[in-house]
Parts: C-alpha cells; structure tokens; sequence
C-alpha cells in the first residue's frame, strides 16, 4: 500500500518552513511519499508574485536530490485554480491513500472547500501548527520549530530564510519583485491623487512584450490627460527616468524602461481597447508554453 502526504501551497516563495515541514513528514511511519504541489494560483487567492513555472522550477531545484519527494506540475500545467478534491483524486489514480497537508490557519475554512464533504471521505489531513490556533483532535498534529509565512517573507526578504541550493536566485527575484511594487504603488498613487479613473495595471513579466509592467489610467478629458502627465513629471523625477513621452489631449504615452503608463481619454480607451490587447499577449504566452 503506497501512501503519500500532499503538500499544496503558493510556496511564494519556498522557505526553509517548508523543507522542515517536509522532514517532519517524512518522519510519519505511515508515510511513503511527499507529494509537493506548488499551484497555479490557490483557490483563495486572485494573484501570485513568482510565476508558477519558476516556483515549479525553484521547488524541483530544491528537492531534486530526495527520492522520497515528488514535486508534481498536475495544478500548474492546468494554468487555473484547481481545488484539492481534483488534485486529491488525480494522485488516487497512482497512490492508494493520499494526507492533505495544511496548516491550522485553514482548519476554520475547510468547510468553504469545494467538495469537501467528498474530500474529507477520500483523504485525511495532516495539520501543522502555526501561531498558536487550535487544532481538532481528529486530525494529525506536526509540531513546527520554524515558524515561517511566504507572505511575511515577501515582504521583507530575509536570505537566511531561504533553502540555501537556491537562495540567491529566490532574494534576487523578490528584491527586485518588492522594488517594482513600490515603483507601481508611487505612480498609482499620484494618478489616483489627481482624479485619473479606472486605473489597472498589467503585470507582464515573463512574457512576450516590450516592458514587465504596462499601467492605463482614464483621463476626464484632454487638458486633464495632459494635467495627468505634469504631476506625473514632477512628482516621479529623479527617482524616475523619462525616456520617451508621446504626449495629446487623448493619449499619452510614458515609457520609464520597464513601465509602461498610458493615460487616456474614455473615448479613446474603449475605441482602442488597450486592455484586450495586454490580455490577448498573456494568453498566447500561456499557449507557448
């Protein structure tokens, strides 16, 4: 009888936590096998920061020596949320019992699962302590010494913190990840400050366009597009280097390397649907891959 533990997770980024975790599967009699699934993008979450092919990349690079671990692609390759009912009955086609892993934060939603009252008849669950919350006694209890979260992580990125056979490459991304974001905060901010509407930003990175972050914003009309530009020049510089700007009352253009900002009258925005556009390049990159 071949029985694995699934260890689902965002793992945004993997941590040293999650190696322990890991370990202390391990030392369960019952188990054979730790099944990592890092997800496309978890059921109750609406975006991610790493993309799934790298945290894939950074998980394999992390346990490629252990034989007693499988990192699965089954949640990635699917590119949509995919709850654990489904991945619980894909690995039930190779495994003869399967232990959901998840931390005590969750215990107080499983119901909100899908299917949970069928899940909860095909698997059982492993819960592993975190800041002091209760846990039932029916499930099985793991003990953590390392009491780490990906999102406390991201936000203050610590290498010490990281699995060390990829540490540099994990701080590099989310150094520069955590930059950006506040690069993208300052601009959104100004534009919302000055009364610019429907402001959305495009995070495309990794994919196949000329700029990781493309923002639109509405103008409410031509001088206030071009009023949209003057705060943006005098409340950005110097932290922010101009290269180019193509400037009209319905359209401007500001190109600062590797953000793009359009600011646009309605009329404008809808005639040449900017937002079909960078949605059409993030689909086609998807096809590729």
């Amino acid at each position: 009888m071949k029985t694995v533990a699934l260890f689902g997770g965002s793992f945004d980024p993997p941590h040293i936590g999650h190696i322990e975790i890991v370990r202390k599967l391990q030392q369960l009699p019952f188990i054979d096998k730790v099944v990592i699934m890092p997800t496309y993008l978890n059921p109750f979450k609406e975006r991610f920061y790493a993309p799934a092919s790298l945290r894939l990349h950074w998980l394999k690079m992390i346990f490629k020596d252990d034989a007693k671990v499988e990192v699965s692609d089954f949640e990635v390759l699917k590119e949509e949320k995919t709850p654990t009912y489904e991945t619980v009955k894909y690995l039930l086609q190779k495994y003869d019992k399967v232990y959901v892993v998840i931390g005590a934060d969750n215990v107080v939603s499983l119901h909100q699962w899908y299917k949970y009252d069928q899940l909860k008849e095909i698997a059982e669950f492993i819960v592993f302590e975190r800041d002091g919350i209760h846990i039932p006694e029916e499930f099985i209890k793991i003990k953590l010494d390392i009491p780490l979260s990906s999102t406390s992580l991201r936000k203050n990125i610590d290498k010490r913190s990281l699995p060390k056979e990829i540490q540099n490459e994990i701080y590099e991304f989310y150094k520069t990840r955590r930059i950006m974001q506040t690069r993208i905060e300052n601009i959104t901010t100004i534009l919302d400050k000055h009364k610019a509407e429907n402001i959305e930003v495009f995070d495309l990175t990794g994919k196949d366009y000329i700029v990781d972050q493309a923002i639109i914003a509405s103008s409410l009309g031509q001088k206030h597009t071009l009023a949209l530009l003057d705060h943006l020049k005098k409340e950005l510089k110097p932290a922010e280097k101009f290269n180019y700007v193509d400037e009209s009352g319905d359209w401007v253009v500001i190109d600062l390397g590797d953000i793009l900002i359009h600011i646009m009258t309605p009329e404008y925005r809808i005639k040449y649907d900017l937002e079909s556009f960078l949605s059409e390049i993030d689909k086609h990159k998807q096809e590729e891959n």
